[in-house]
């Protein structure tokens, strides 16, 4: 039997156990699973890897700025049609401040709307 014999034995029990502990680390990372794509984002996965590189992202980027525009316009043409009293295609600062005072007291409504449900269920005998 070589002296070395015991030496390399226990370089070989350790380095198996840096392995056994190492990799399932590695395993782990390997299959963990990747977030998921919302909807919105999922339209623009054109690969379908789940992932979005930077031409997808961009494609995302820029679907997302044209479906912001076209909302505000779609918003602005609504204001429009509710508010522009002289249909004149603008509106005036008496339209602003129509449209504004209905806006306040339809977030105003909203509030007390919250308020009465949140009192309503603090009153019910042990519900919280």
């Amino acid at each position: 039997m070589n002296a070395s014999t015991p030496a390399l034995n226990r370089l070989a029990l350790a380095s198996l156990a840096l392995v056994l502990v190492i990799a399932p680390s590695t395993v782990a990372a390997e299959d963990a699973p990747k977030p998921k794509l919302s909807k919105a984002k999922e339209a623009y996965d054109a690969d379908k890897d789940g992932v979005l590189n930077d031409e997808e992202m961009a494609a995302a980027r820029e679907g997302a700025k044209a479906k912001a525009k076209a909302t505000r316009e779609a918003n602005r043409r609504k204001a429009l049609e509710k508010y522009d009293a002289n249909h004149n295609g603008e509106m005036d600062d008496e339209e602003v401040a129509r449209k504004k005072a209905d806006e306040k007291a339809a977030k105003e409504a909203k509030q007390a709307e919250r308020e009465a449900r949140r009192a309503e269920k603090e009153s019910r005998p042990g519900q919280r």
